[in-house]
């Protein structure tokens, strides 16, 4: 079974809303250092290349996500899981440029903190409302 087949309610489509707006946010930040725009670069300070990439690249996932999880599929409660999981390794590997000395900007952190918690809320989130089908 693909689909979770229960009506959506508020929780999953603000989950879903949410996913695909921070996705479009996402690759529009960093598409916009990415290709070299000179005032998105000049914003964006001691950026870290692996972090930006990262996160560039992973805002598609994140709006492949809200789509799925939108239309109810269950394989978006893994991708969101994945997402997650993710997250939570390139925060580790940025946590390691940092105290190696490596050049960083705060907001990075912040956001880095914000990503972790809002995908760790998501993935949670709907693996609750998976084990809840289940029962």
């Amino acid at each position: 079974m693909t689909s979770l087949k229960q009506p959506r309610g508020w929780l999953i489509s603000s989950l879903a809303i949410v996913a695909v707006l921070f996705g479009l946010m996402t690759i529009k930040e960093g598409g916009a250092v990415l290709l070299g725009n000179e005032a998105a670069v000049e914003a964006a300070g001691n950026y870290v290349p692996f972090v930006l990439w990262f996160n560039f690249l992973s805002g598609f996932a994140y709006i492949a996500a809200g789509v799925g999880l939108w239309l109810q599929q269950r394989w978006a409660i893994w991708l969101a899981v994945a997402i997650a999981a993710a997250i939570a390794l390139t925060f580790i590997g940025f946590g390691m440029h940092i105290s190696s000395g490596g050049a960083y900007e705060k907001r990075t952190v912040i956001a880095m903190i914000m990503r972790t918690v809002v995908w760790f809320v998501i993935a949670g989130a709907t693996i609750q409302m998976l084990l809840r089908k289940r029962n």
